[in-house]
């Protein structure tokens, strides 16, 4: 079997995490596997992702003898609580600005963009991290300008510093979707993007790791409202690629194992409507990008 994705979830209230099957309607659960055939597994999905190559080695040899004997029987998917992919972890989430031509032409109100020199970084703040099928709380005392931006995320898989562009992609675990939950006034407010973007919930992440050498050469970012499609672009778009990315952001900057990087976001969003289509409760936003799956999450 050819591990593709991981994911972290709950089953009777426990908390592990496993790998998805080839066909992707089922799971292999670490702990069973570990507990089958005597193979030291991380109890978390992050320990794992720093073991790099030689956890996956170690995994897909579990894998392989099952598949001779069928001693750990593959859970169904969808009877699964599934949980953000890092649980648990304070790591940095950082994020892309205006990577993408068409987001800047709606956000900045312009005919022609134009385009950045360099990328522009921000952060949310760990805590406002959910999961999958979590309730995007609206802060309707805090805010009136709810927005939503899918987005690839990338996971860097080792930690370093002034790393070179040509190397970057050797950093990269594997990838996941991040809705950049965004209260508009807010970050107009404090002209700057920080407070606005991390309010609790709002950073939902999954629901699975795709790894980086499972990974097309693109991936098409569709964000549905109730339904509609908002948001359909591709990071083929990206004005910055992931290299150049990682290569800024580090100079200078140790980088973490565990790390996320949110590549930005294409047109589509709410705010970029006339009049706007800001998310309100009982919104559902499904956030679709081809190879990973499909992040859910309704507003409350």
């Amino acid at each position: 079997m050819e591990i593709k994705k991981l994911i972290t979830f709950e089953d009777a209230g426990f908390e592990q995490w496993g790998v998805i099957s080839e066909d992707g309607k089922s799971v292999y659960g670490a702990i069973a596997l570990e507990e089958a055939f005597f193979t030291p597994l991380p109890e978390k999905l992050v320990e794992f992702i720093a073991q790099g190559s030689e956890g996956l080695l170690a995994l897909a040899d579990s894998l392989e003898q099952n598949e001779k004997t069928g001693a750990v029987a593959a859970r169904p998917l969808d009877t699964l609580h599934i949980l953000t992919p890092l649980r648990g972890m304070s790591r940095n989430i950082f994020c892309v600005g205006k990577n993408y031509g068409d987001h800047i032409v709606e956000f900045d109100k312009v005919t022609t963009p134009d385009l950045p020199q360099y990328p522009i970084f921000f952060t949310k703040a760990a805590t406002s991290v959910i999961g999958p099928n979590d309730m995007i709380d609206s802060h309707p005392d805090v805010t009136a300008q709810l927005d939503y931006e899918g987005e690839l995320a990338v996971i860097l898989g080792k930690t370093g510093a002034d790393i070179p562009e040509s190397e970057a992609m050797d950093y990269v675990y594997g990838y996941t979707i991040l809705n950049d939950v965004t209260a508009r006034d807010l970050q107009r407010n404090h002209v700057q993007w920080f407070h606005g973007k991390s309010l609790d919930t709002f950073c939902p992440i999954g629901p699975s790791i795709l790894l980086r050498d499972a990974a097309p050469p693109s991936f098409d970012v569709v964000t549905k409202i109730n339904g509609e499609v908002r948001q359909d672009g591709s990071t083929g778009e990206f004005i910055f690629s992931i290299p150049r990315l990682i290569a800024e952001l580090s100079k200078g900057t140790t980088l973490l194992c565990g790390d996320i990087i949110a590549t930005g976001t294409p047109a589509g969003v709410g705010v970029g409507f006339n009049p706007p289509k800001f998310l309100k409760k009982g919104d559902v936003v499904e956030i679709t990008i081809s190879h990973i799956g499909t992040l859910t999450n309704t507003v409350k």
